[in-house]
């Protein structure tokens, strides 16, 4: 059975822009509430941008005592591809117009023991219309019980949507975040989606919704299960030598900054996903 696919009409652009930036602004208030639960008095600061060939966004940015670095950006985008980067993106073939729209939320938590993570979700139109985006989880220190836990609260909310969809994109991350070059996994995995367009609009755009809930959720519960946990300067050291890892993924693989480099993006915002400090051993 063929799927008729939907095109996004200017109602449903403004809708997902519109909730990328309430979920954008829900994680800032909660992760703003931890980071100052120990009377500290760290906030994000933000920098909104315009991008030359149309739109632009807003790039926010905390660091403090249990975020050592967190980035919280959203960003609406409109143009046209490169002729050179066309071939790369379905629909833009022909004439290369595209609209993006999505959040991308990086944390780097201080503690060893607090789990790196991150959360994007993104709707993209060219002359087709499709959904992506994911979210992963990185312990800098073995953490199964925390990766556990992030990765049955993703499965529940996979399986409230489709049944074969925590397997699929689970095995897609497993994939897409393979260090080649070290012949090893970026971190503990999560899960990882795209081109998603089932048809109905009203699914899919639920579905994405729901990924970015669920990692607020998640994600704060692990934060608050961790970040008093003791730790020392092997710890640190780590630490250090994983966020390099991340930080080589992230340059050399990554589809996210590949996409916003080539399209004339805010580089700080791009490169927001990098950590504040690493090592390489």
């Amino acid at each position: 059975m063929t799927i008729k696919e939907y095109t996004a009409t200017d109602e449903n652009k403004i809708i997902a822009e519109k909730w990328f930036s309430h979920l954008r602004d829900s994680i800032c208030k909660e992760f703003e509430q931890i980071e100052n639960s120990n009377s500290n008095k760290n906030s994000f600061k933000i920098n909104k941008w315009n991008r030359d060939g149309g739109g632009g966004g807003k790039m926010s940015i905390m660091k403090g005592d249990v975020f050592e670095k967190v980035g919280v950006n959203i960003s609406t985008v409109h143009g046209k591809f490169t002729e050179s980067f066309r071939s790369k993106i379905p629909g833009a073939e022909e004439d290369g117009n595209f609209w993006a729209s999505g959040i991308s939320v990086v944390s780097h938590p201080k503690n060893p023991f607090v789990p790196a993570a991150h959360m994007n979700t993104r709707l993209i139109v060219t002359s087709k219309t499709w959904f992506g985006g994911g979210g992963d989880i990185t312990p800098m220190k073995p953490s199964p019980k925390m990766s556990n836990l992030f990765h049955e609260n993703l499965k529940k909310t996979c399986n409230r949507h489709d049944e074969k969809y925590y397997d699929k994109f689970k095995a897609w991350a497993d994939e897409y975040f393979f260090i080649k070059h070290r012949n090893e996994t970026r971190g503990d995995g999560g899960i990882f989606f795209d081109y998603i367009n089932t048809g109905s609009w009203d699914k899919d755009f639920n579905f994405v919704k729901d990924i970015g809930h669920n990692f607020l959720t998640s994600y704060s519960k692990i934060i608050k299960k961790t970040q008093n946990l003791p730790w020392n300067s092997k710890d640190r050291e780590d630490q250090l030598v994983k966020r390099g890892r991340y930080a080589e993924f992230n340059l050399l693989y990554d589809r996210g900054t590949l996409f916003g480099l080539k399209t004339g993006g805010n580089t700080d915002a791009i490169l927001m996903s990098l950590p504040p400090e690493v090592k390489w051993s």
